[in-house]
């Protein structure tokens, strides 16, 4: 009879921490200021004639009314093209055009800010404050002044480099290769990694703007440059940590520290092949298993990147069990914490830019289990804040001035 009644006793306890939990994350989550530096639906809107204010469960991860159920407060739209694409800037532009219209069409639900000051009038108001962020220094064809035109358009970071790097930077894809699956090489063999003049220049004028300097995506000798030049606080919109996942697109640990010490923050992103090392041979295996299919669907001049959401949906079951734990996802936020403290991580989910998410986080609708983990890990309301968008807003707010 006593061990009837202590298991019942131990039932009852963990259930009501597990009610206090769950209780606390929400309400943290509520409160909290939820930002993310990068969500890529705006090239869906441009690519696939898509519009964020429908009912897209099923087809993306984001939506209008999916990211206030996710308790989304501010979110900086990636504004993207291929390093390839015939005029870039106008390309820009037409992305940039989509929100607009959204914008005006819900006034209610989303508006477009420039500042720090509106954005948290927008966010006091219940609404979604938006921003760009144009994922590729290409798009700016080498003028200062179409840098300073998509400033004023809303762009309030610039990702130096993409994959294929401007003229000016160097790319992670540049400085070191994969081979395969993507990667690249110096278009001339001859050419000095990092910034040219002109990359400095740049630099210099996103400081003079207030415009984040975004180092996701570039070569080490790009983001040390960077680290020399800037004035202002940097970012990485969507990275996470290489010591554990080796990925040239992951930020080393001297990297991270020259960050926290400039001021800035990584906002770490939650692609699987970016926070699993176990994913990119997962991956592998699943696309030489279906080599015919995803070769003549490339073959049709379908991208990349739409080749492999076509393929993860027909052979759902599989994708699935390529998918990483959310447990992943928070050790990567848990150990930039430990090496510099909790005032230098964010999100920078990369919704809609990748073709898989982590396990539970399987659209924006899920924001709220990040909170939850956070909390199970034994972090302090006050920490949680700065981690879901604190200190975003801390550096937007310092690049300002």
């Amino acid at each position: 009879m006593r061990k009837i009644f202590f298991i019942l006793f131990v039932s009852m306890h963990v259930l009501a921490v597990k009610q206090v939990t769950a209780q606390s994350y929400k309400k943290i989550h509520a409160k909290a200021i939820l930002a993310d530096t990068h969500n890529d639906f705006l090239m869906k809107a441009v690519d696939l004639g898509i519009v964020m204010d429908q009912d897209l469960k099923g087809k993306t991860h984001s939506d209008l009314i999916r990211w206030k159920k996710g308790g989304l407060d501010v979110q900086i739209f990636s504004v993207y093209c291929d390093g390839d694409t015939k005029n870039p800037f106008a390309y820009a532009n037409r992305a940039m055009d989509s929100l607009d219209a959204v914008a005006l069409r819900n006034p209610d639900k989303i508006i477009k800010v420039s500042n720090y000051a509106e954005m948290l009038k927008v966010v006091q108001q219940h609404k979604i404050a938006a921003m760009f962020g144009v994922e590729g220094g290409h798009m700016i064809e080498d003028d200062l002044a179409k840098l300073e035109s998509l400033y004023k358009r809303g762009a309030r970071y610039l990702t130096l480099t993409h994959n294929i790097a401007p003229s000016w930077a160097t790319s992670a894809a540049d400085e070191a290769p994969l081979n395969p699956p993507g990667g690249g090489t110096l278009k001339d063999p001859a050419r000095k990694k990092g910034l040219t003049d002109f990359g400095k220049q740049v630099v210099q004028r996103m400081n003079q703007l207030g415009m984040m300097v975004d180092v996701s995506h570039s070569g080490d000798q790009t983001f040390w440059d960077v680290i020399k030049l800037s004035t202002k606080p940097i970012i990485a919109s969507h990275s996470s940590v290489y010591s554990l996942v080796p990925h040239r697109r992951n930020l080393k640990d001297d990297q991270i520290k020259a960050i926290a010490k400039n001021g800035g923050v990584i906002q770490v992103n939650f692609n699987p092949g970016f926070i699993d090392s176990s994913f990119d041979k997962k991956e592998a295996a699943f696309i030489a298993k279906h080599k015919t299919e995803y070769d003549s669907l490339m073959k049709s001049g379908m991208k990349d990147y739409y080749v492999l959401d076509y393929l993860n949906n027909k052979y759902a079951v599989e994708a699935n069990a390529m998918r990483p734990p959310l447990s992943v996802l928070i050790d990567h936020i848990d150990y930039i914490v430990k090496l510099v403290g909790v005032d230098y991580v964010g999100l920078g989910s990369d919704f809609d830019g990748i073709s898989l998410t982590p396990k539970q986080l399987d659209d924006v609708t899920t924001y709220p289990l990040i909170t939850k983990a956070l909390v199970e890990k034994g972090y302090s309301k006050k920490d949680i804040y700065k981690v879901l968008g604190g200190n975003l807003l801390r550096v937007l707010k310092a690049n300002e001035h």
